[in-house]
């Protein structure tokens, strides 16, 4: 199915902080209180349109490194399993080879006893009877082919336990370099967030209400434009409900009829799923935001979505960039409850769809766990609608 994304015009769409929700914790519990009213004359300030991009594309930026975050976590701890279950098996295959060492040094004691080195001629002289010498060539010829397995074995189990310790070693590379990546995405998270507030903080007490106006309008388009959602869903659903009961009336033309709708409805075993990953999310709204976290008394975006659905036994990746090819992708027009709405080109952000254009998210670090337009940020902000299960 063609994905929906909507093309982007340059210029139309400030990105900023969401809600006046946001504007408020953000301006109040992450913002500090200073002020700037008594700047030197002349003091080259950006205006308030120039600090709200700014903000919000420095809350985006952290909300992607987060996601980068979440992934080098989940990496990390792949990685480390991998290294222990090697150690692991060159510890037992170590001690394989030292056994299989000691075999042969037992061979090597046995032929020095029985004077197997010696001389055909020397052998024959030294036996005080024929059958000696016969007995004596039975158990050395059992003797060398027993030998030679032990030394076999002896050689493949050197070359596997080399092999295994280059794969722990290199494993232990990757480890390290995973390690790297993670320390690198939470201090660039810590970075952007400290530049956001700090931000914030330059603000007078009169851009603060100017800003907050301006979210306060931005929710009440974006309110508009989930209840035009609304109503087209709606209209859809009539459409299917009649296609139905013509289908019903009318011989063979049921298959027909609803596939001129488009995508058909989710069925009803993944309505029951959906309506289990609802409930918990529901049962979250007001828990804080924190980024890489996964519950149960904080959330990031993915760590949400994930444990909402893992509630009703459907397994997700941990990042956004995963869940978003975890399932089948759908237009916006004809989004479930249940379903997974993405936002921006890169993926960062996602949110679950309870219906009437509206979703339950954690939305970035100051704010909570809520119920919000998939609008929140522009329709152009969407980058597509996936249905998990």
């Amino acid at each position: 199915m063609a994905s929906h994304r909507k093309s982007r015009t340059p210029g139309t769409r400030v990105a900023g902080i969401r809600t006046p929700a946001l504007a408020t914790a953000a301006l109040t519990s992450v913002a500090l209180l200073s002020q700037t009213a008594d700047a030197a004359p002349g003091e080259d300030r950006p205006s308030l349109e120039e600090v709200e991009k700014k903000v919000g594309d420095l809350y985006r930026q952290a909300e992607s490194a987060t996601e980068k975050y979440n992934a080098a976590k989940e990496q990390t701890t792949k990685q480390r399993k991998r290294v222990d279950t090697l150690l692991d098996d060159v510890a037992q295959r170590t001690q394989k080879l030292n056994e299989a060492r000691a075999e042969l040094g037992s061979y090597a004691a046995a032929q020095y006893r029985t004077g197997a080195g010696l001389p055909d001629t020397a052998t024959f002289l030294l036996a005080e009877t024929p059958q000696d010498i016969f007995d004596q060539r039975q158990v050395l010829d059992r003797m060398t082919g027993r030998q030679k397995a032990a030394v076999d074995d002896y050689v493949t189990r050197q070359t596997e336990t080399m092999k295994k310790r280059q794969e722990a070693t290199e494993s232990l590379r990757t480890l390290t370099e995973t390690q790297g990546d993670l320390k690198t995405a939470k201090a660039t998270v810590q970075k952007k967030l400290a530049d956001a507030r700090e931000l914030l903080s330059k603000l007078t007490a009169e851009e603060k209400a100017r800003l907050a106006a301006i979210e306060k309008r931005k929710q009440e388009e974006a309110a508009r434009k989930a209840a035009e959602l609304a109503r087209q869903q709606a209209e859809q659903e009539q459409a299917r409900e009649e296609a139905a009961q013509q289908g019903g009336a009318s011989e063979g033309s049921g298959s027909g009829s609803t596939g001129s709708t488009g995508t058909p409805p989710a069925d009803s075993s993944y309505g029951t799923k959906a309506e289990k990953a609802l409930a918990f999310a529901r049962a979250q709204i007001g828990k804080p935001y924190v980024w890489g976290a996964t519950g149960p008394g904080s959330y990031d975006c993915s760590g949400l979505t994930q444990a909402a659905w893992k509630a009703a036994g459907v397994s997700l990746p941990r990042t956004t960039y995963d869940q978003v090819n975890a399932g089948t992708t759908v237009p916006v027009s004809q989004a479930q409850p249940g379903d997974l709405v993405f936002f921006y080109d890169d993926v960062t952000h996602v949110g679950i769809y309870i219906g009437n254009g509206m979703m339950i998210h954690a939305p970035k670090p100051g704010t909570y766990v809520r119920e919000e337009s998939v609008y929140y940020d522009g329709d152009s902000a969407i980058h597509s609608i996936v249905r998990p299960a």
